[in-house]
């Protein structure tokens, strides 16, 4: 599988800033266009991919990597239709090599930031873990989102959201269930995570919004609530209703 490290690494040689100057202003550019769609969006509304050493697609996730650039919106079915309509060859100008499983390689890569995000949290402080915990920063409004193992059983979760209704009502804070117990283990380096809630840190913002992403790339409307973490001393339990949603709601 394709990770963003070797691929850094794959594009990184020559000393010539050129390439480098170029992708920093495309990267810069307020609005770009998707060559599926021909429609332009905010950049981190789209997913870049650049043409590798050996002129396969990478995809540039983080949009960081040297070199000219093509953007296809967040969304794996229109980069499986890029993939389909060679449109990275005609927007490279090149003799660009886009595997089918393309699709699939820009999903690992997004779900993989989002974990690495909250691993960082997690060393942050901004985690707490094991329902008896999370019902009690609920109980405290310490939270600004919940989340879930999607593998989790019904009854667990239909547990946290009593609780949440019972606390916040309608409008209590986003909840995410977009990762296996399995992987939450990873990232947090402990067992059996099956609910977890996340504070109102800097971190967890940063958090939600790769999850919303990676919601969106899925096309999954409901995976997370479209609401916004509020860092402010105002800001109550850390949740706000702002007026941004998650993409595709």
């Amino acid at each position: 599988m394709l990770v963003q490290t070797h691929g850094e690494a794959a594009l990184a040689g020559g000393s010539d800033s050129a390439p480098r100057d170029a992708a920093r202003n495309e990267r810069d550019a307020p609005e770009r266009m998707c060559i599926v769609t021909r429609e332009r969006h905010a950049p981190e509304n789209l997913i870049r991919f650049v043409l590798g050493p050996d002129a396969t697609v990478v995809p540039d996730i983080k949009a960081k990597l040297p070199g000219r650039g093509v953007w296809v919106t967040a969304r794996a079915e229109l980069v499986e239709q890029a993939v389909r309509r060679q449109a990275f060859a005609r927007g490279l100008k090149a003799n660009a090599k886009a595997a089918p499983t393309l699709p699939a390689e820009v999903d690992a890569l997004l779900e993989r930031d989002c974990l690495q995000s909250l691993s960082l949290a997690n060393k942050a402080g901004a985690v707490v873990t094991g329902f008896t915990k999370v019902e009690a920063a609920i109980e405290n409004r310490q939270i600004a989102l919940i989340l879930h193992a999607n593998d989790a059983s019904a009854e667990g979760a239909r547990k946290v959201a009593q609780a949440l209704r019972r606390k916040f009502g309608a409008d209590g804070p986003p909840e995410i269930n977009l990762f296996a117990s399995c992987q939450l283990d990873l990232a947090l380096g402990r067992a059996n995570v099956v609910h977890a809630a996340l504070k109102a840190e800097p971190a967890s913002r940063a958090f939600l919004a790769r999850c919303r992403r990676l919601a969106a790339y899925r096309s999954m409307s409901r995976a997370v609530e479209p609401r916004e973490i509020d860092l402010s001393p105002e800001g109550g339990f850390g949740v706000g209703n702002g007026e941004g949603r998650t993409p595709g709601t």
